[in-house]
């Protein structure tokens, strides 16, 4: 294991378990805690993360971001892709279990690394594409009663989608300026894409209303931010196994949160996970022709 990645992975494993997390108070609203059981739509809860998520990290990072950066088309494709992705993630939470729906999203680890080695040139080894591949294998076993297409199954697959090419789109713009800034960057971008359908689909505002949208906000902040960090310090090759480490999280909180608990099939999907995940650091590959 390269000091790069040994740099990079405690970061990208908080940021993993944060993600869920936010996730998990997202599906809270939709299923109408805090409203007297009426569903909150997705398109405010995505929105409204981006908007606090803005506001949270405005104070630390005014000083670091340049005019210059919303001036670059790539920040605005990477604003629109982190936007799709949360829209349709959130989404597909609304109307389907946490783990299926992370079952059908990990097609983003797969894209991020097969985008990385076409367009950034990064190294290709089949001995790594193996273990993303056995990754994905635990992925199935975890949402074993299949990836029917239902209209929330095919969201979630478009949300997996959008998160691989958003991946790629860190590391090749990991130099041009500081996490914080980047983070902030699609923080507010997002939050101008969605402004009018978010606010027009605003629920009422109550306490525990208030609470999960400020968890779901803080958490895809924390959490998008680490990415950053990690995706500046190793390949995005090297960092696509340790993404499946959200579905870990996914299938605990669906537990604890949803009281879905995961049988023996599942539990053999989380152990193929973290093999895949942490075997893919004895991985050597050889430079790009």
């Amino acid at each position: 294991m390269d000091k790069n990645t040994l740099r990079a992975l405690p970061l990208m494993l908080l940021a993993m378990a944060l993600i869920p997390a936010g996730d998990t108070a997202g599906k809270l609203l939709s299923a109408g805690v805090g409203t007297g059981g009426v569903p909150v739509a997705p398109i405010f809860i995505a929105w409204s993360r981006f908007a606090i998520g803005a506001l949270m990290i405005a104070p630390f990072v005014a000083h670091l971001v340049e005019p210059r950066l919303f001036t670059d088309w790539r920040v605005w494709l990477r604003g629109f892709l982190v936007a799709g992705g949360i829209t349709s993630i959130l989404t597909a939470l609304s109307t389907e279990p946490i783990a299926n729906v992370f079952g059908a999203f990990f097609v983003g680890p797969i894209v991020s690394w097969l985008l990385s080695v076409w367009l950034l040139r990064e190294p290709f080894s089949a001995p790594r594409f193996g273990l993303i591949c056995l990754g994905f294998v635990g992925v199935i076993l975890v949402v074993k009663p299949g990836f029917g297409m239902t209209p929330g199954m095919g969201f979630a697959v478009l949300a997996g989608l959008f998160y691989g090419c958003y991946l790629v789109m860190s590391r090749w713009m990991a130099n041009i300026a500081r996490p914080r800034a980047l983070l902030f960057s699609q923080l507010v971008i997002g939050a101008l894409i969605l402004s009018v359908p978010g606010i027009w689909a605003m629920p009422s505002i109550t306490a525990p209303v208030v609470g999960l949208t400020l968890i779901s906000a803080a958490c895809s902040m924390l959490g998008n931010l680490l990415l950053i960090i990690a995706y500046r310090r190793a390949e995005a090759s090297r960092m696509a196994p340790f993404v499946y480490s959200q579905l870990i999280w996914a299938t605990l909180l669906g537990a604890l949160v949803f009281d879905a608990l995961p049988d023996g099939l599942a539990l053999a999907g989380i152990v193929l996970v973290l093999a895949s995940g942490f075997a893919s650091l004895a991985v050597r590959e050889r430079p790009a022709a």
